[in-house]
């Protein structure tokens, strides 16, 4: 293995001076840093980590926790962004993963993570919410908390552009199958759904609200079998998100109705899936990719600034992706 005293024999100068041009630092001749780092480079030199650690105070190593399988597209395209931005920064990302000896708070710091994006969780868990509101940097991702930065898609805007869109088509009679109502995410949909349809005159009937869960096709057409079931059924059903839909049109064809001739449909998220489906879904698209940049962006800010005081609430627009079932 090649040492800083390799280096320094090499290039007939201090350890000191080389410990000093390998971490950038200006009080070396800048001519001298150039040698020295090429020779390095040349010498196959590779730096401890745990040693730049030591002497820096920091790890480059970001941690992501997400706690459910990684199977959902969005969720694939999020921590893909998270990775490049991260990357362009000089950070790595290391998964938190659960353990019954150590909190995540705990295993955070044993590992020497620089900060954490809480990407998916039980927010309101303790063990969560002491990660948000310790001394570690966090940012989470499409959860309000006072203590940490957070990034948000704008889940209320995203409904008033989806019921104007089936309000401009002609629809009044719109149903909405929600996610799971103990997430954030689905409280601020609700909220813009009902705020939506009262703007514009619409009138919902409760049974025209159901409860299914993200990325589940069966529960979805569950609740759409509800709904075509009625005898004043909605004519455009809103769902939780784009792979759910597959379970809605599945239900809809068993019942011999034809999307969008006989009923309407629209999903959420903007996944490649929406685009290959046929008739190709109507959606609302989630910028994915502004949302982790942002999230790196916040947490390196606090990273290298020390300070958890500040914080910042950013929220992302998307948009309507227009399709042809509605």
């Amino acid at each position: 293995m090649i040492t800083l005293k390799d280096i320094a024999s090499l290039c007939n100068v201090s350890i000191a001076t080389v410990s000093r041009a390998l971490n950038g630092q200006t009080d070396t001749g800048n001519a001298t840093a150039k040698r020295i780092r090429r020779i390095a480079q040349e010498m196959g030199y590779l730096p401890n980590a745990a040693a730049r650690a030591l002497k820096t105070n920091h790890s480059n190593n970001i941690g992501i926790l997400y706690e459910d399988d990684i199977h959902h597209e969005y969720f694939s395209l999020m921590i893909n962004s998270i990775k490049m931005a991260a990357e362009a920064k000089g950070y790595d990302i290391t998964f938190l993963n659960r353990s019954k000896a150590s909190s995540y708070y705990e295993l955070a710091k044993y590992r020497g993570l620089d900060g954490v994006i809480i990407l998916q969780a039980a927010f309101q868990s303790p063990e969560v919410i002491r990660l948000s509101g310790s001394d570690l940097p966090c940012v989470a991702i499409d959860y309000a908390y006072d203590s940490c930065s957070c990034v948000l898609s704008d889940n209320q805007q995203s409904m008033s552009l989806l019921i104007r869109h089936a309000y401009d088509k002609g629809h009044r009679k719109i149903a909405f199958v929600h996610g799971q109502k103990n997430g954030y995410v689905t409280i601020e949909r609700l909220a813009g759904f009902y705020k939506a349809c009262a703007s514009l005159g619409i009138t919902v009937p409760n049974e025209y609200v159901l409860e299914a869960c993200y990325h589940d096709p069966v529960s979805a057409a569950n609740a759409t079998r509800k709904l075509i079931s009625l005898e004043n059924r909605p004519t455009c059903i809103l769902y939780p998100d784009d792979f759910s839909c597959l379970g809605a049109i599945a239900e809809l064809e068993k019942a011999g109705l034809s999307v969008p001739r006989d009923i309407a449909i629209i999903g959420y998220d903007g996944i490649m899936l929406a685009s290959v489906l046929r008739p190709k879904l109507t959606t609302y698209h989630q910028d994915v990719q502004k949302m982790g940049l942002y999230a790196v962006q916040l947490l390196t800010d606090v990273i290298t600034k020390g300070s958890t005081n500040a914080t910042e609430h950013i929220v992302i627009t998307g948009q309507l992706q227009t399709g042809e079932t509605v």
